[in-house]
């Protein structure tokens, strides 16, 4: 086994007795939480490492990043994740690897989104990314749409031909009323959901939490965890 397969089946373990633990907490079965690993700017072996070590949901934020090396991992059976804001230029690249979009926060890239699935012939599956600290404008500072914004896009992605709405996402924030409290808007993205499963009963999933807070995600109710830095270390500068 090499270094790097060491290491990363070393924090991998470590992230898995938290989430065990995490579960165990509260009272929930580890079946019921989905370990993403957010993989970024890291390469493409380190991919394939994961896979091997049992990994099958890996997430990317930059389509510059993601597209060579979704393509170099193609034959390794991996659910990709698009985590990142989404200009609707890259769309259609994003479509040639993304199994689901958890950053869908408007109504034009909705349109984008479904067209290219259409074009594509696949089904893709969305998740609307919320932003509990959006501002007047509606929007939070890494993008999502307010808590308000949420039944329209939700009706508007349900609608949409070659989309299906699976349920949402957030990113603790950094700013506003749950600035540092990331148990509480974990805890409110979980009231939001109850509320948008009252009209769409299979949007179930719950993205929230990443390598610093999974822990309180868990407890709130996530099904889904977003986790990098715990998994892979620090990320490589960009160049």
């Amino acid at each position: 086994m090499t270094d790097r397969k060491t290491e990363i089946a070393s924090n991998l373990a470590k992230v898995e007795q938290r989430i065990t633990a995490a579960c165990a907490a509260a009272g929930r079965g580890r079946e019921e939480v989905t370990l993403i690993v957010v993989t970024k700017t890291h390469p493409a072996d380190d991919v394939r490492v994961l896979s091997g070590l049992g990994v099958r949901h890996v997430a990317e934020n930059r389509d510059q990043d993601a597209a060579p090396k979704a393509a170099a991992c193609a034959d390794l059976p991996l659910k990709w994740h698009f985590v990142g804001q989404l200009q609707t230029n890259k769309v259609r690249s994003v479509l040639g690897y993304a199994d689901v979009v958890q950053s869908v926060d408007r109504s034009r890239l909705v349109t984008a989104l479904s067209k290219e699935a259409v074009r594509a012939g696949r089904e893709v599956g969305c998740l609307l990314q919320v932003a509990l600290d959006a501002d007047e404008s509606g929007r939070g500072e890494r993008g999502g749409v307010a808590p308000s914004g949420i039944e329209e896009l939700a009706d508007l992605v349900a609608g949409a031909p070659g989309l299906r709405l699976d349920g949402l996402m957030t990113v603790a924030p950094l700013t506003g009323e749950y600035a540092g409290r990331e148990r509480a808007a974990f805890d409110r993205l979980m009231d939001l959901s109850t509320d948008l499963r009252r009209a769409h009963p299979a949007a179930t999933m719950v993205s929230a939490g990443m390598s610093a807070d999974l822990e309180q995600a868990v407890a709130a109710g996530a099904t889904h965890v977003r986790v990098g830095t715990a998994v892979l270390g620090v990320r490589p500068r960009l160049g």
